[in-house]
Parts: C-alpha cells; sequence; structure tokens
C-alpha cells in the first residue's frame, strides 16, 4: 500500500488516499472513482507531500512524555536553560568549598583512603586521582568514595 497526500481543484482540500500503487491512483481517478471527501470534487491530484524519511542510527526514537509523542532533541551547542546553568554553578560553588577543606593527595587517593579507612592512618578529607578500577575496589571494600563533578587541577599544576 501506498498514501498519497490528495488535494482537490476547486477548493484545495487537503486529504489522505491509501492505494495499491502510483499505478492504482491513476487508473481509479481515470475512472472517476477518486473524489474530494468534503466537496465531492472529482478534479484530484496528488498534493506534494514530505517523504517519511527513516531517523539516522544516531538519533533516538520518539519517547512518550506525559501521553503525548515528543522528539528528543540531539544533543548540540545549544547554550544551556538558565536554571541548568544557575545550578551547575551552584554545584561548582559547592565542589570548590568542600574543596577549600580537604587535602589533594594526587595519585595517592586510593592508597590514602584505604588507609585511612583501616585505621593506619588519620582520618581527613582528601581528594586526588584515581582510576575506575581503584575506585571500583574501595566500593567494594565499603570505603565510601564519590567522583567529583567538576575536573579538578592539581596545586602544582596552577598558575
Amino acid at each position: 500500500m501506498i498514501v498519497f497526500d490528495l488535494q482537490c481543484g476547486p477548493m484545495g482540500h487537503r486529504f489522505e488516499g491509501w492505494f495499491g500503487s502510483s499505478t492504482d491512483f491513476d487508473d481509479q481517478c481515470a475512472r472517476g472513482l477518486v473524489s474530494c471527501p468534503t466537496c465531492g470534487s472529482p478534479e484530484v491530484t496528488k498534493a506534494v507531500m514530505a517523504p517519511n524519511v527513516g531517523r539516522k542510527g544516531n538519533q533516538l526514537p520518539a519517547v512518550p512524555r506525559g501521553g503525548a509523542e515528543v522528539a528528543p532533541q540531539a544533543a548540540t551547542n545549544a547554550p544551556l536553560p538558565p536554571e541548568a546553568v544557575a545550578m551547575l554553578k551552584a554545584v561548582a560553588a559547592m565542589q570548590a568549598e568542600a574543596i577549600k577543606s580537604s587535602t589533594w593527595v594526587g595519585e595517592n587517593f586510593a592508597d590514602d583512603a584505604r588507609a585511612m579507612h583501616y585505621g593506619e592512618k588519620d582520618t581527613v578529607a582528601i581528594h586526588g586521582k584515581a582510576t575506575l578500577d581503584e575506585a571500583r575496589e574501595l566500593v567494594e571494600e565499603g570505603i565510601p568514595v564519590a567522583p567529583l563533578l567538576f575536573p579538578v587541577v592539581p596545586p602544582e599544576e596552577t598558575n
């Protein structure tokens, strides 16, 4: 089956028609079997229509939201909404404040966190670098760690 957007000549009414093929549409029009459902005019032609093109492989399908289907927005460099900017600034300020009372331990983060957890070192707030595997091992051992949401420049690399 093929769907055509159709239009009647005299009034310009637009409607949809389903046909077995483009030839079927032409044959039915020639025999006077196609007419406008609004005004009954037999002067019907194919209207300009947008093709149904499948989405690109890197696009998500439309997601139902609150009963209505809404197409997802593609990732772009468009500015964030003001609320998101304000929220990110607040989170960055909280992280910066927390880091002020924390000690940079660099690559020794996993070792120092483990030593504090097992009582080999005094417990203090620290921040530093850990690989994903090191962080996973710490969590599996029950050592509380959390990633920083914003990158931190090591003290020796600051101006």
